[in-house]
């Protein structure tokens, strides 16, 4: 990100300045009757935007933490070409997050390189808001251009792979991949993005901002459910996050990962754009039999209620499957894929209409909008997770007339932070040179 030149002060202009950011991350900061599913309907609708989200604990805040109605992902390319300018910026990005998790203003601090000036300010008398971020490091910060940069390659872990090329997948580059990745979720948009902003500005001559995606969801106190733009209830059958033994099974990885990875876990993130001009002309009945559930309750197809359980033998009159055998909850449902799980975390999001992509003069019904999910899964190896139930979902699901893939990262989200410690110290402090 750009700095502006009171950013860049010389060195014999700085001894004035606080080094509080890096002093703190030194010392250590301290801070600290729903459905059983994740997403807002899990969010207790007393919860106060005053509320303060731990930083330091045992995992990474965000991942379990009750759904917030606001998101801001970021993915960042490093450029830095020593490990020690990486770890610096880490150490700051560490301190920084902890103070805006509790509300606090980022302080002013100065490094090697450059003097960075205080809080940009725009949240200045905000609540935070029930703020976490989250950070995930991507291949790339292992090796990149077949180059091991940081002396990390030896600790890439096995389950952080190469994400697949899925059927119908249409990955833009500039909303795919990234070195590190930066998720800051909060119950009011600009807290949201405040934070990610203050990590970019922190990252000036490290690393910078590849590509970003905000997103949603509905303002309801976590009353119920909440629905996707296509209109259908988001999360339904997805119970891990009120479970500790289906979470330590399925989310939280292990002694099988790396010693810097235990207790942490891995990220998919992808951009889906959904056709919802499409979608709208569809029939009510069209749109059930693709969902596999009724679309104002939520209950499975032949069922009443929302969280009745989907029964996949039972067949209509005709001797047909009640609900369709290429439908969009029967080919993601774990007892459809030997048992694979992950924990969904997905918010909606809207870029306004894709003139770029429209006739002009626009004929009279012509309208496409850049709309639709920004899927976020965690999971304690994506290969027996996010792949193994996609690998079948992207080549069968009727769904997937209407939705495209345009961009797509995996991330290795390592394990929570103690207080005096930085994010992804255990990676960086097994290996030469800290």
């Amino acid at each position: 990100m750009s700095q502006s030149n009171e950013e860049k002060l010389p060195l014999s202009r700085r001894r004035f300045l606080s080094s509080g950011i890096m002093a703190a991350a030194a010392t250590g900061l301290s801070a600290h009757g729903a459905p059983p599913i994740v997403g807002a309907a899990n969010r207790d609708e007393t919860v106060s935007r005053n509320a303060i989200e731990p930083f330091y604990d045992e995992h990474q805040a965000g991942i379990l933490t009750p759904a917030q109605q606001n998101s801001y992902f970021a993915a960042f390319d490093v450029f830095a070409e020593k490990r020690e300018d990486v770890v610096q910026m880490l150490k700051a990005w560490t301190a920084a997050a902890a103070r805006m998790s509790r509300g606090q203003a980022v302080e002013p601090f100065e490094n090697d390189v450059t003097v960075y000036t205080p809080d940009s300010g725009e949240t200045l008398g905000l609540p935070p808001a029930r703020l976490t971020i989250t950070f995930g490091f991507g291949p790339g910060l292992f090796v990149k251009d077949g180059q091991d940069r940081y002396g990390l390659a030896a600790r890439r872990p096995a389950a952080l792979i190469d994400l697949p090329r899925f059927a119908g997948d249409e990955l833009v580059e500039a909303h795919t991949g990234g070195d590190l990745s930066v998720q800051a979720c909060a119950d009011n948009p600009q807290v949201a993005f405040h934070a990610v902003r203050q990590l970019g500005r922190l990252a000036y001559g490290t690393a910078k901002i590849r590509w970003v995606q905000s997103g949603f969801l509905p303002n309801d106190s976590g009353k119920q459910t909440p629905r996707n733009l296509m209109g259908f209830k988001d999360g339904t059958n997805n119970p891990l996050a009120n479970d500790p033994k289906l979470t330590n099974e399925f989310v939280w990885v292990g002694d099988e990962g790396p010693d810097w990875m235990r207790g942490g876990s891995y990220m998919v993130a992808r951009r889906v754009r959904m056709a919802l001009e499409r979608w709208d002309r569809m029939t009510t009945t069209f749109q059930e039999q693709t969902v596999g559930r009724h679309k104002d309750s939520g209950a499975p197809l032949g069922k009443k209620h929302e969280f009745d359980k989907a029964d996949y033998a039972a067949t209509d009159d005709g001797g047909n499957p009640t609900i369709p055998e290429n439908s969009h909850i029967r080919l993601g449902a774990a007892v459809n894929n030997e048992g694979a799980q992950i924990l969904r975390r997905p918010y909606s999001y809207n870029e306004g209409a894709n003139v770029a992509a429209q006739r002009w003069p626009p004929s009279r019904n012509e309208m496409e909008f850049d709309a639709g999910l920004f899927f976020v899964c965690y999971q304690r190896d994506p290969r027996t997770g996010f792949v193994k139930i996609f690998e079948q979902m992207s080549k069968s699901d009727m769904m997937h007339q209407f939705l495209t893939h345009t961009g797509s990262g995996l991330f290795a989200c390592p394990g929570g932070v103690r207080e005096g410690e930085f994010i992804g110290q255990r990676l960086f402090e097994k290996t030469k040179g800290v």
